[in-house]
């Protein structure tokens, strides 16, 4: 390790990799609230969050977990149920006053059309501002899952034991579900 009156230790997060702290600055001096989005392998989080020096305040937030509630009853880790987090997000924010934001995707790289731009694509139909291009936006029929639709139609054709390995529900159900879910969040 190096030693010397000139070495400066890099902060506690930083060193663990959890937090930059340019791009963290870069958004904080934006003035806005951050939508922050965070992703697990079968969930995802997202989050209004204001800046404040004893510690950034959540004003509102919504995970994956939450649409059971309207209905989902498949799988939380994809790009649909993404794009529900950001609709119900969005429409928690415009309800209480939150008119525009600054999307905060942290450490994860920006990936044309994943799901950490499904939260965002949700959040801008539910009416909430966040600058963004529209070209890094999923396309209509990969928000609403047809994808995986396609996908499931391919591993039937190979055989019914690759399709039984991936899925453990009926994928062509899917846009469906993500229809009846969708409505009743912009119902609420």
């Amino acid at each position: 390790m190096a030693r010397g009156p000139r070495y400066v230790l890099p902060h506690r997060r930083r060193r663990e990799g959890k937090t930059n702290y340019r791009t963290r600055l870069k958004l904080l001096l934006s003035e806005k609230p951050r939508l922050v989005v965070r992703k697990s392998l079968k969930h995802m989080r997202a989050q209004i969050v204001v800046y404040d020096p004893k510690g950034d305040k959540t004003l509102v937030s919504a995970s994956s977990e939450e649409l059971k509630k309207f209905g989902w009853n498949v799988p939380t880790g994809n790009v649909p149920a993404a794009y529900l987090v950001g609709l119900l997000i969005g429409k928690r924010a415009v309800a209480k006053g939150i008119k525009e934001a600054v999307l905060d995707i942290g450490l994860y790289r920006a990936t044309k059309g994943s799901r950490l731009f499904a939260v965002l694509k949700g959040a801008l139909d539910a009416g909430l501002k966040v600058p963004h291009s529209d070209e890094i936006l999923p396309s209509e029929d990969r928000a609403s899952g047809m994808h995986i639709v396609n996908y499931a139609k391919l591993l039937k054709e190979r055989g019914e034991k690759e399709f039984s390995k991936q899925f453990s529900y009926d994928p062509e159900t899917l846009p469906e579900i993500f229809e009846k879910v969708k409505q009743k969040i912009i119902g609420k």
